[in-house]
């Protein structure tokens, strides 16, 4: 299964996973499901200003994620 995701989410919001506070992500696809992320996989993109940009999420039928990755 695939989701597309467009994600903003800024460095303010970030630093609740950087704390200990937080290590899980809400966010909406573009066709309205939630998805609850771990804020591990959101490592590789995050830059100064956090983590913005389009991505699409691929999972098994039994929900383990496959790749998560930015769309050009």
């Amino acid at each position: 299964m695939r989701l597309e995701l467009d994600i903003a989410l800024p460095a303010e919001r970030l630093q609740a996973v950087y704390r200990g506070q937080a290590n899980r992500v809400l966010l909406t696809s573009r066709d309205g499901r939630r998805v609850s992320l771990p804020a591990h996989h959101l490592r590789p993109f995050i830059g100064h200003a956090g983590v913005y940009g389009s991505f699409v999420l691929e999972f098994s039928a039994e929900g383990e994620l496959l790749s998560l990755r930015r769309q050009d």
